[in-house]
């Protein structure tokens, strides 16, 4: 992805977000050179990966596969005693976030506002595969038994609770959805699983200077 692309996206979600009333913290919209010699005072935001995050999956069309999230708070329980996690996403129209499952977090999935939220699910086995086997989630706290490929639509309010082990693709439908994720600890690196061959973080070309740091590039600017 080009530079100016995640400017523009990124500055589009803070608009998004205000107009959802969702506000960031204020070192959300630090300039890259904000962060310089912080690092003693910003710890936790650096080694736990806070802050903005966007990729494309690798398929070089973010606007039909990929997704924009900023993580607002988590844990890193080599380091700290935080057992819990919260991220504010945006899911445009038919933008596919790719089926995946984590061995580790349970997480929440909620539609804060915007478009209808449409999640198609599968349990996994332990190698991986898509299971046969039917399954529980729980929307609102209420069970609901899903068959394979089950889909469900979240509508502003609406939230749905998935145990580890349970494939989930989503995308916005009708509008953009702004979702929020309440989770156990997240860790991107060692407990992402997705049924396809996929690429996690972009390949970035410098097209222009970045009016905002991702949260995997702190240490270039410290």
């Amino acid at each position: 992805m080009k530079r100016s692309e995640i400017n523009k996206y990124i500055e589009y979600a803070i608009r998004f977000f205000n107009e959802n009333k969702f506000y960031l913290p204020k070192w959300a919209t630090y300039q890259p050179s904000d962060w310089k010699n912080k690092y003693e005072s910003s710890s936790e935001i650096i080694e736990n990966v806070l802050g903005w995050d966007l990729t494309d999956f690798g398929s070089n069309d973010f606007e039909r596969r990929g997704l924009l999230l900023f993580t607002i708070r988590n844990g890193n329980l080599s380091r700290d005693h935080k057992t819990y996690c919260e991220k504010i996403m945006i899911a445009g129209v038919g933008q596919e976030t790719p089926m995946h499952f984590h061995k580790l977090k349970m997480e929440d999935i909620i539609n804060r506002g915007g478009g209808i939220l449409e999640i198609e699910f599968y349990n996994s086995n332990v190698d991986g595969t898509f299971s046969d086997q039917s399954f529980d989630i729980k929307i609102d706290g209420q069970v609901k038994r899903l068959s394979p490929g089950s889909k469900i639509h979240l509508i502003p309010g609406q939230s749905v609770c998935m145990e580890p082990g349970i494939y989930h693709r989503f995308y916005g439908m009708g509008a953009s959805v702004l979702i929020g994720e309440v989770s156990t600890v997240n860790d991107d690196t060692n407990d992402n699983f997705f049924f396809e061959t996929i690429g996690r973080f972009p390949i970035i070309e410098e097209d222009e200077p970045a009016l905002f740091l991702l949260s995997n590039e702190y240490n270039n600017y410290l």
